[in-house]
């Protein structure tokens, strides 16, 4: 992956050192939501781009590869300003990054990272790495907000129509590696979704957690089996490219799934399942999950499980809903949303049918179709220091009242009703600023696990 950080900006950034008042020593500006898709969100993804790109020292070669580019680009280059970065700092960046926890769920429109040159000669920086950043953030956190929003989701009707909330960890499955548009994207989206749930088959994501928050497996998958190793059996065959896949991998306390629908789902579930192959199923010792793949999802879910109870039989739980045997389930990985899932996960409740039957996994909708703009991203100067005077810097645009920026030094404190709240530093009084210091001149002050993220991000759905 190429790495010159100072090539990674909008071309029109080069040419900003020059744009400023005279005497300008500091500026100040902070990574906000402002509103969009969700009302609450969960930060994440800042300190795998601080060990991946500001941890690491600039060097000469940088300089001179940007500045011949830059150059032929048509923009101007301050070389001056980098080489001073280099000798006076040994190539690392003077700035300091303070931000708000990473997987802390709070409200948008609230400060999450606020960033200020530390060197007053390189005032220029502080919003030459507002392209970098931002896109580091608001990627991981909608992908990690989205996670989720649905784990609430499936949360609740579980509340509802399952006895206990033991499977929810493996509810929400990451389907989305193929249609992310990076391997850097699947592996931050896919560390992101492992933040609420444990299970997927996004590799890059368990690297991802690994390298960068000190967890050595983060997620987990099982075998299961995808159309080209079903259908090369041919459809005549197609209860012998089952059987095999039991054969293969079911087992005392393992967990195996099959992808059904390659021809006629219905007499797959009827003939092939629920008759040549019921006893292996019911004597295989672990489970056999059963994937539909087409189709409309509500009413295929509905059908499927109620075509295998009617083969395998049902019990019905403390809260009167119908669930499959143990060695029996479903998971729905075709046409799946925030908003499928809960179309879905009612009509099962209609249909008395818990929620405990059904995982899902979750593709594109969940590493790709999310953009800046899902939760209104933007990174603002906020703040300006003259000749040792603060000055407020802000935008106030009359045509769009919504990208009305914030004024000032920024803190985050928590209120008297326990909820996230922006105010002035100036106005902290003694309470305590919820944005921690995490950088500072090439180094990472604070490390996370991803175990104490996951901790937070849970902090507002334990029962």
């Amino acid at each position: 992956m190429y790495r010159n950080l100072i090539l990674n900006t909008d071309s029109y950034k080069t040419s900003h050192y020059l744009q400023y008042p005279p005497n300008t020593n500091f500026v100040s500006s902070y990574i906000e939501s402002r509103g969009g898709k969700y009302e609450q969100l969960v930060f994440f993804g800042l300190q795998a781009f601080i060990k991946e790109y500001l941890a690491k020292p600039i060097t000469k070669e940088d300089i001179n590869e940007a500045e011949e580019i830059l150059i032929a680009h048509g923009v101007p280059f301050y070389r001056e300003g980098w080489e001073y970065i280099l000798d006076k700092h040994n190539g690392y960046l003077p700035v300091t990054i303070e931000a708000v926890p990473e997987g802390t769920v709070l409200n948008t429109k609230n400060v999450l990272v606020q960033v200020v040159n530390s060197d007053p000669k390189c005032f220029w920086l502080t919003s030459y790495l507002e392209t970098a950043l931002l896109r580091a953030i608001w990627y991981p956190t909608n992908v990690a907000t989205v996670s989720w929003h649905v784990k609430q989701l499936i949360q609740e009707f579980l509340l509802k129509t399952a006895d206990n909330l033991e499977g929810l960890p493996f509810k929400l499955h990451d389907f989305g590696a193929r249609g992310a548009s990076s391997e850097e994207s699947a592996a931050l989206g896919g560390a992101a979704h492992l933040i609420n749930f444990m299970g997927t088959d996004t590799l890059s994501g368990i690297i991802a957690a690994r390298n960068y928050y000190q967890e050595s497996i983060a997620g987990f998958s099982i075998p299961a089996a995808e159309h080209s190793t079903i259908t090369s059996w041919g459809q005549d065959r197609e209860a012998q490219a089952y059987d095999n896949m039991l054969q293969q991998f079911a087992g005392e306390g393992k967990i195996v799934a099959v992808v059904s629908d390659s021809y006629n789902l219905w007499e797959a579930i009827a003939d092939i399942w629920g008759e040549q192959l019921k006893e292996q199923v019911i004597n295989n010792g672990g489970t056999v999950v059963i994937r539909p793949d087409s189709g409309e999802p509500v009413e295929v879910v509905c059908r499927t499980i109620e075509m295998l109870m009617s083969k395998f039989g049902y019990t019905t739980n403390s809260k009167g809903y119908r669930l499959l045997p143990s060695y029996i389930r479903v998971i729905q990985g075709d046409g799946v949303s925030l908003a499928s899932i809960r179309l879905i996960l009612e009509a099962m409740t209609a249909k008395g049918l818990s929620a405990d039957n059904i995982a899902f996994g979750m593709g594109a909708e969940l590493l790709q179709k999310v953009n800046r703009d899902t939760l209104k991203f933007a990174m603002k100067a906020s703040a300006i220091e003259i000749e040792g005077t603060w000055q407020d810097v802000f935008k106030d645009p009359i045509t769009d009242p919504g990208k009305t920026s914030k004024k000032g030094r920024l803190a985050l404190v928590k209120n008297q009703q326990n909820a996230y709240e922006t105010i002035r530093l100036q106005d902290i009084n003694g309470q305590t600023n919820q944005l921690r210091p995490i950088f500072a001149n090439g180094q990472l002050l604070v490390e996370d696990t991803f175990k104490s993220i996951r901790e937070r991000s849970n902090q507002k759905t334990e029962l």
